[in-house]
């Protein structure tokens, strides 16, 4: 028997592109001779739909998509994720549900039994667990089918719950020879792997083999990796999907396949590519077409115009320097020469006497007070402005550049730097944007060497440093990886080592500056805890930092 694993990359609620990347699974899965194709968790929507399933209309108009979908099912049978309602008439209304379609009409149903309340995931908001997960037999092999946590029990891994019921467990007294899950799983640094070893956790208990077909794609903040895999019946890893790209898998079961072996590419070209597909999904997705970024000739700006050109090419980015008289000679020449370096467009708008008319007309106002982080601001706020203005009148989307390890302190401007419609690199801390710069250039200099040399400043005031202000970058990350990430305590951080006293000065900022990171765009997620919907905190609170 042969076996289709469909990656694809739907779009949330275009469910008429939706339905049209299914049919063409369907359609390639039939000339590859295959008996059964499979497709992602919640195929036909998208995944996360979010508040979107609250509207009967849009469960409605699925169930539509999904008779339509079986008029293309002849001589084929289909596994595909969809929306159910729910027939009982207790409980949520929703079930996140699995149908197996054949020749015109679903033959069995089945659902997501274990619903994740965790981080990102909310689906106990909509969804009630489904009775039972779907059994079928075909040529005479039993296949049982999963949904995404179902499998998930398999892992002990910090954050995840274990839960009272088995999916698998039952599945296997229905003495299944195959397992099958389909998933929308979220991409973090190190994912694939993870689900690798969960599922071979299953083959060691069960000794089955395992098929897992992952959505692909940029949904808002989350980015989907695809990596769809087989295990086969010796436990070995043998097909192994594409990371952030859509893929077709065949797998032949009477077939011998060589194991695969060091599958998983390094660190720095994973986040990479993460961030150019989560970059190009939400630019294109939201109906853009261009971009812009704000080049100080710094690192984050420059990580960022890299990552823009990577996803949507050279000339759908412009890049704009706007010095003021603290910039360096040197930060003008880093911006102009990394334009240059990645063939996008350039302009340079000095912002010196915009910035010297803001100090006349507050003049007065500001009178008796001493100059302090206000003015810096204003330049941050001009910059924000220009940049936004430049994004109306051309329909482009301005990209922010401000990195975790400076949105978890407050190292930013509400109205300034803060400005824009996605915040590409705010889930990654300020070593690894060194790290990946470094990745960036490891064949040739692209990003020019002095911006990765030179220490980081924001440029406002004279001989300004981020370390006038800040704990050293290396000790920083490693405190916001153990708070943010983590969820330490700050006993726990400095039993790490560190000085009680940055401890207690990040933990501090990190609480205070809630408010701003509340108003900030949205971010790509590439950590276990970004700042975002997985990290719920409240703005008003007292006491000290826990």
């Amino acid at each position: 028997m042969k076996i289709a694993i469909c990656q694809i990359n739907p779009i949330i609620a275009h469910l008429e592109y939706n339905y049209s990347l299914i049919i063409k699974s369907i359609k390639r899965a039939k000339e590859e001779g295959c008996s059964l194709a499979i497709l992602p968790e919640l195929a036909t929507v998208g995944y996360p739909p979010k508040d979107l399933l609250e509207k009967h209309s849009f469960t409605e108009k699925n169930l539509k998509i999904l008779k339509r979908i079986a008029e293309h099912t002849g001589g084929i049978h289909v596994l595909v994720g969809y929306v159910d309602f729910n027939r009982k008439p207790t409980g949520k209304r929703l079930i996140n549900s699995v149908a197996l379609i054949k020749d015109g009409r679903v033959i069995e149903k089945g659902g997501k039994r274990l619903l994740p309340t965790y981080d990102v995931f909310d689906e106990t908001r909509y969804f009630e667990p489904a009775d039972k997960s779907l059994v079928f037999e075909l040529e005479g092999i039993r296949f049982g089918v999963t949904i995404c946590e179902d499998i998930w029990n398999f892992i002990d891994h910090e954050g995840i719950p274990k839960y009272d019921i088995d999916p698998v467990e039952e599945l296997i007294k229905e003495r299944i020879d195959v397992l099958v899950n389909i998933s929308a799983s979220p991409y973090s640094i190190g994912k694939g792997q993870l689900r690798m070893e969960i599922l071979r956790n299953i083959f060691r208990r069960y000794r089955i083999p395992c098929i897992y077909c992952n959505q692909v794609g940029g949904n808002d903040d989350l980015i989907f990796d695809g990596s769809s895999m087989v295990i086969d019946r010796k436990g070995d890893l043998i097909l192994l999907g594409k990371e952030f790209e859509e893929d077709f898998l065949v797998w032949d079961m009477n077939k011998a396949y060589a194991p695969i072996t060091n599958p998983w590419p390094q660190e720095e070209e994973s986040i990479l590519r993460a961030l150019v597909l989560g970059t190009k999904d939400y630019v294109i997705k939201c109906g853009f077409k261009d971009v812009l970024v704000g080049l100080s000739g710094g690192i984050d700006s420059s990580l960022v115009a890299v990552i823009a050109k990577m996803a949507l090419g050279p000339d759908k980015v412009l890049g704009v320097s706007m010095p003021s008289r603290y910039t360096s000679p040197m930060s003008r020449k880093d911006a102009k020469e990394l334009a240059e370096n990645l063939g996008i467009k350039f302009i340079e708008i000095p912002i010196d006497e915009i910035f010297s008319s803001y100090l006349n007309a507050l003049r007065d106002v500001f009178k008796g007070y001493e100059e302090d982080e206000t003015e810096e601001n204003i330049q941050a706020r001009i910059r924000g402005n220009i940049l936004m203005a430049i994004s109306n009148k051309m329909g482009s989307l301005l990209l922010t550049t401000g990195n975790k390890s400076e949105l978890a302190v407050g190292y930013c401007t509400l109205y300034g730097d803060l400005s824009g419609g996605l915040a590409v690199i705010s889930d990654i801390p300020k070593t690894m944007c060194y790290r990946l710069a470094r990745y960036i250039n490891r064949e040739k200099e692209i990003i020019p060497e002095n911006v990765l040399i030179k220490p980081p400043s924001a440029e406002l005031k004279p001989d300004q440093k981020d370390q006038d202000t800040l704990p050293p970058y290396d000790i920083l990350d490693k405190i916001i990886e153990a708070s943010v990430v983590k969820n330490m305590a700050y006993e726990e951080i400095v039993n790490m080592g560190i000085a009680p006293e940055i401890v207690k000065d990040v933990m501090v900022r990190l609480v205070r500056n809630e408010y701003k990171r509340r108003q900030a765009p949205p971010g790509l997620k590439i950590t276990t805890k970004a700042f975002g919907y997985g990290r719920r905190y409240p703005i008003a609170r007292g006491g000290d930092p826990i």
